[in-house]
């Protein structure tokens, strides 16, 4: 299935934790977008205590990546920051908001985990701006330009309570959030039955916003990650326009089957291309990252033409 739509690099993973000049024990769920022509990665690895940090790297194909010499995002020491982030940083997305690159990652403490929010011009300094949820949040997406004078987010509330599906949230200022709704609910006896949540941030196209999510299914042998497509309204993103029924990536290769986390594909971002395609990035079993190039047009038709119903 996933055959059709994404095609596996062949030189893949594409970075490890070899490729890092510092100690990590893995390199995974990274974001991926462009600045000045250059691919920039920004991933989460483990530290052999347990907790993350993120590091950065950079490429001029999106295929070879070369590891800056220093972590990027790390766990502040002063403050609330500091509180707030003590058991460490993970899973950023990246998205270009009137030319600044908007950075949401989970912070992790005795709190819980909560949603940051940095933001950066070059890559080269980095300002951290709010806690943008209360706990417990994950998965946070924000579109890349404002809608209707608004900054608009997807998001994941960590939880049971209208169990693990999908929201909208919008912002007139990056720090204060509301009018949130639910926009996806997991779907019974589906692939993503267990827990769905924002992937990478959403690509606007003429037909909506393509949004690539993660959605898990439970097993005898613990719970499969895959990577599925919804289509949201331009003009109102709180509509959905479709689902695609089935999965577009599941875990196949020997690194996504095994590793720190088993049978796991996990997004943080996509880079449409100006050829119609699409290089969709994603972490292989908690420990690798991978990339596949598809076709938007072909995603596009996956998504319309074998939709499931869309209520919530």
């Amino acid at each position: 299935m996933d055959t059709e739509l994404i095609k596996r690099y062949k030189g893949n993973p594409i970075l490890t934790k070899k490729d890092v000049p510092y100690p990590v024990e893995t390199v995974h769920n990274a974001a991926v977008i462009k600045h000045e022509g250059r691919y920039i990665m920004l991933f989460r690895s483990h530290l052999r205590n347990g907790r993350s940090i993120i590091g950065m790297a950079q490429s001029d194909d999106g295929y070879q990546f070369q590891v800056s010499s220093e972590p990027f995002i790390t766990p502040s020491q002063d403050g609330l920051w500091a509180e707030y982030e003590a058991f460490g940083v993970e899973d950023p997305r990246v998205s270009k908001v009137d030319g600044e690159y908007l950075i949401t990652y989970s912070a992790y403490s005795r709190h819980g985990v909560r949603i940051a929010l940095a933001k950066t011009k070059d890559f080269k300094s980095l300002e951290k701006i709010a806690f943008i949820t209360q706990a417990d949040y994950r998965n946070v997406v924000i579109f890349p330009e404002k809608i209707n004078g608004m900054y608009v987010r997807l998001d994941r509330p960590h939880s049971e309570i209208s169990p693990w599906s999908i929201w909208i949230t919008r912002s007139p200022d990056l720090i204060h959030w509301g009018e949130s709704q639910v926009v996806m609910k997991p779907e019974a006896y589906h692939w993503d039955e267990m827990k769905i949540g924002p992937g990478a941030p959403p690509m606007k196209t003429a037909r909506g916003w393509l949004s690539i999510y993660h959605g898990v299914f439970p097993t005898m042998d613990g719970a499969i990650y895959r990577l599925g497509l919804a289509l949201h309204d331009l003009e109102d993103p709180s509509k959905i326009l479709a689902i695609g029924d089935s999965w577009i990536l599941q875990p196949e290769d020997p690194w996504e089957v095994s590793g720190y986390v088993h049978n796991v594909v996990f997004t943080c971002g996509a880079v449409p291309e100006e050829d119609g395609s699409v290089k969709i990035y994603w972490g292989g079993a908690d420990t690798v990252m991978c990339v596949g190039v598809a076709q938007m047009d072909d995603l596009l038709e996956f998504c319309l033409n074998d939709s499931r119903k869309t209520t919530v």
